[in-house]
């Protein structure tokens, strides 16, 4: 439903000045240089921005963008809606968190519908999602606590389809998660006599967990072991648990596909008459999947077999689509986006990024809404990613964005522009810190280009981030007398070496602000500085991603809108 614009509010405003928003996906601020692929690339724009421009420091995670502590790391989907609503939403893993502490998400027509369906089956639940604690995504504790209860009203029969992490967590974590969700399973067992079995699984980024359609063939080789059985055996998870800790891989994130066999079959493919609960709460990584199981019009891969299920997820994954129809935990509702209010005040928007994070400029950063709030002012531009690893390429598609951004500013068709360039997060997930220095080298020189074409059409340039992630690519533990003294910021790239240190890749989110870049605003050049630019943080203002939106319309000379977070500027006339 359209919300409607205060009486006080104008709405056809004239636009003061356009704005073009860059964020740096993944791009956190840490003064230690160790391991640090911002501090250790050439970023020679970056650093005149610093130094010259107005900077500040921005808050990305826990209750700063609607998560549940200080300890829950910030991550693209919150980050985007943070920014894009102007306000501070509970996210997905708090609404969850909230529904389960409660017990309200054991009391909704789909947690009743579900069971009803098992009873009168007599069939199978199916649990399918990622096991971890990254809490970004999925949690762990969120899948032990719907099993046991499902054991509790009588179940008999479950079986897992797991996906492993080491992207959000640890890169070779995937035991330890495992090792606990077998003690859980015993005990249910022990207390329930339930027949609960792991069915299959494999990393997140080798099958199932595609996202924004870049890679079908990654959701097919999910449904080939969820649904169809076929893949690389075992006897049991203890099997193939001791598999891993015995053998030498490079990733969880990267492990190929198993199922677990009982008696020379597949002990656990999903059949007709199932029920399919996923126990993700995050909605990019879990739509593809959930189509394939939901739309009877289907097309993106060829299914031999389709499974007539009954199919809930945790959250609805795609409101605009209502897929799934059924959901046990109604996620944030924003409403009156920045996005939104723009079309009612008539400002042309252009949103553009490559397909790895084009639904963060798009559907995240609109409130979880696909389709624009007014075709007629909003243009989304996607330039396809690269199917192979962004490791590999660590420049990805870094120009052809920005090649794009530039002819937009060019064109002067659009007044508020906002793009996304994934290299820092993309290529940080990957753990290679050599990468993720190329990475950022990029990503700087490619902001140079967008500086001079800033400057060249009076466009003002907002510079951030979502969530930090490449600035925090190693961990070093550090013997007590070291060979080597610790290294100077901007020094060479070499990390210190020590006799015995131990150096260990980090793969997730981080809990680090992120920076924010004003530059070539008509707003600062009118006003002298006879106070700081921006408020000083205090108990009550602690400057964060919700703030962007208010001060992208100070920026651009819009009227303030009363439902937002206050601007970060703090501007007085001589």
């Amino acid at each position: 439903m359209m919300n409607s614009i205060p009486t006080n509010i104008h709405s056809r405003p004239r636009v003061q000045q356009p704005l073009l928003l860059v964020i740096m996906d993944g791009v956190g601020e840490r003064h230690e240089v160790f391991g640090n692929a911002v501090h250790l690339a050439h970023t020679p724009c970056l650093d005149q921005l610093r130094e010259h421009q107005p900077f500040c420091r921005l808050w990305a995670h826990g209750p700063h963008v609607g998560l549940a502590s200080l300890d829950d790391m910030g991550n693209s989907e919150v980050g985007h809606n943070t920014m894009g609503a102007g306000r501070i939403y509970n996210q997905g893993a708090q609404c969850v968190l909230n529904a389960l502490q409660s017990g309200t998400i054991f009391q909704t027509p789909a947690w009743h519908k579900l069971i009803n369906h098992l009873r009168a089956h007599r069939s199978c639940l199916h649990f399918l999602g990622l096991l971890s604690d990254g809490n970004v995504h999925s949690h762990q504790d969120h899948l032990h606590i719907l099993m046991a209860e499902a054991c509790r009203v009588g179940i008999s029969k479950i079986r897992l389809h797991l996906l492993f992490d080491g992207r959000d967590v640890h890169p070779k974590s995937a035991p330890r998660y495992l090792q606990r969700l077998i003690h859980k399973i015993a005990e249910l067992q022990q207390v329930y006599s339930a027949d609960i079995k792991v069915a299959s699984g494999g990393g997140r980024m080798n099958m199932t967990m595609d996202r924004y359609e870049a890679d079908w063939e990654m959701v097919k080789r999910g449904w080939q072991h969820h649904v169809m059985g076929q893949g690389v055996s075992y006897s049991s998870i203890e099997a193939y648990l001791a598999y891993l800790q015995t053998h030498d891989y490079t990733t969880d994130q990267y492990l190929q596909g198993f199922i677990i066999e009982h008696q020379g079959e597949p002990c656990g493919r999903i059949q007709d008459g199932d029920g399919v609960l996923c126990f993700n709460f995050r909605a990019d990584r879990a739509i593809q999947i959930t189509r394939a199981f939901c739309e009877s019009d289907f097309t993106g891969f060829t299914r031999e077999f389709i499974p007539k299920v009954l199919y809930v997820g945790l959250t609805c994954y795609d409101g605009d689509r209502h897929c799934p129809q059924d959901f046990l935990v109604q996620g944030p509702q924003i409403t009156e986006s920045l996005s939104w209010l723009m079309c009612e005040y008539g400002v042309r928007q252009w949103a553009c990024s490559e397909t790895q994070k084009f639904g963060h400029v798009t559907f995240f950063w609109n409130g979880n809404r696909s389709l624009p709030f007014d075709p007629t002012l909003e243009t989304y531009s996607e330039i396809p990613s690269h199917l192979t690893p962004p490791v590999d390429h660590p420049a990805m598609q870094a120009a052809a964005i920005t090649e794009l951004t530039i002819k937009s500013l060019s064109s002067k068709q659009y007044d508020f522009l906002r793009i996304n360039y994934p290299n820092g997060d993309m290529v940080g997930h990957s753990g290679n810190l050599d990468a993720a220095i190329t990475a950022m080298s990029v990503v700087d020189t490619m902001i140079g280009r967008l500086m001079v074409a800033c400057q060249r059409t009076g466009t003002a340039l907002i510079v951030t981030a979502d969530h930090g992630n490449c600035e925090l690519m190693q961990t070093q533990i550090i013997p007590q007398t070291p060979t080597s003294s610790p290294m100077s910021p901007r020094s060479p790239r070499s990390p210190i070496q020590t006799a015995s240190s131990l150096i260990t890749p980090v793969t997730s989110h981080s809990l680090n602000q992120v920076p924010f870049y004003l530059y070539n605003s008509q707003l600062i050049q009118d006003h002298p500085r006879t106070a700081p630019i921006f408020k000083p943080p205090t108990a009550d203002f602690a400057p964060g991603l919700a703030h962007l939106a208010a001060t992208t319309l100070e920026v651009m000379g819009l009227p303030p809108y009363p439902h937002y977070e206050p601007s970060l500027l703090q501007l007085k006339s001589t």
